[in-house]
């Protein structure tokens, strides 16, 4: 399938991902309906800087819901693919009390999708946002697509059967769903709860960093176009009924990471190690060699150009950088 001139919904639009991937398919020349109803996990208005960019745009229309309260069949007899980027996020946040919103907005809201499109347009390849968190700490790296999940957080637990339902709707009525597994996505707008953006807020403060853990921990970083492209390479290779990992084949650990960031940024980082979080998991490493044979993607930025491009963004962005402890 083409990704121009068509109607696509992207949920999740005013998030880090979502707002990317809904400026790549306005630029060429598609409508897009953006969901997004503005949680307040991280202050809205960065999520509604995210969208100035689409606001100016006659091919974008922004949707202020809950993805349970939309109007389906109005909706969907209008597109031609749906982007679900949406999702409560955060692995520490995902413990006690939190999980209830969790469940809405991961699972609820993701069944939701699939019952629309199963009721109303069958036809409408759907694809969504899973996680690497859905493996928890595996006995073997690189992790693949058949391994057996064992997610270490309430978080990857509803990734997970965000996921399965996905594959099972696809399986039971023939719907053409995706489900990405994300690696350690990074770049501008990346969400001020997620480590790079503090770690480069702190440092552009002179700040001292804090380490959950003793900085060896490793994972496999991935740069938000890279994700970006990932997701319109499985629509335009019609690549449905199955799960891929999409990793940046960067993997580097937390301690080689402030050594790169260091270089680009010409300041000596103040290292605050700590006693390593619940949920984290100590290692990432995605196999992508299924993405990579069945849609020809390839990662094309390297961890320090992409660090780079988003130290640039930090240094540009001060009322990001005020919303960072």
């Amino acid at each position: 399938m083409k990704t121009n001139n068509n109607t696509f919904v992207v949920t999740g639009a005013a998030g880090f991902i979502g707002s990317h991937l809904a400026e790549k398919l306005v630029k060429k020349g598609n409508h897009v309906y953006g969901v997004d109803c503005l949680t307040d996990y991280y202050p809205p208005r960065l999520k509604k800087n995210n969208l100035s960019n689409l606001l100016r745009s006659n091919n974008f229309e922004f949707m202020e819901k809950n993805i349970l309260e939309l109007d389906l069949p109005e909706i969907l007899g209008e597109v031609d693919a749906v982007f679900h980027q949406a999702a409560q996020a955060g692995v520490r946040a995902s413990w006690g009390e939190e999980f209830n919103t969790y469940i809405d907005q991961n699972i609820r809201a993701t069944q939701y999708l699939l019952e629309g499109i199963k009721n109303n347009s069958p036809q409408i390849p759907l694809i969504m946002a899973s996680s690497s968190s859905v493996y928890g700490v595996p006995d073997n790296l690189p992790m693949r697509e058949d391994m057996i999940q064992k997610p270490y957080s309430p978080y990857g637990v509803t990734k997970l059967a965000a996921e399965n339902l996905a594959l099972l709707y696809g399986n039971n009525f023939d719907l053409p769903v995706v489900a990405l597994r994300y690696f350690t996505v990074y770049g501008p707008r990346q969400r001020p709860d997620m480590a790079f953006s503090r770690f480069l807020t702190w440092i552009h403060r002179g700040d001292t960093i804090d380490i959950y853990g003793d900085g060896t921990q490793s994972r496999d970083f991935t740069y938000v176009g890279d994700i970006v492209r990932a997701n319109l390479r499985c629509l335009e290779k019609e690549s449905f009924g199955k799960v891929f990992n999409v990793g940046g084949g960067q993997r580097a650990t937390l301690n080689e990471l402030l050594e790169i960031i260091e270089k680009i940024t010409g300041k000596k980082i103040n290292k605050d190690y700590q006693e390593f979080k619940s949920g984290d998991v100590p290692h990432t490493a995605a196999d992508t060699s299924l993405l990579r044979s069945k849609t020809g993607w390839e990662p094309r930025i390297s961890l320090r150009d992409g660090l780079k491009k988003h130290w640039d963004w930090i240094c540009d962005s001060p009322e990001f950088r005020e919303a960072i402890d």
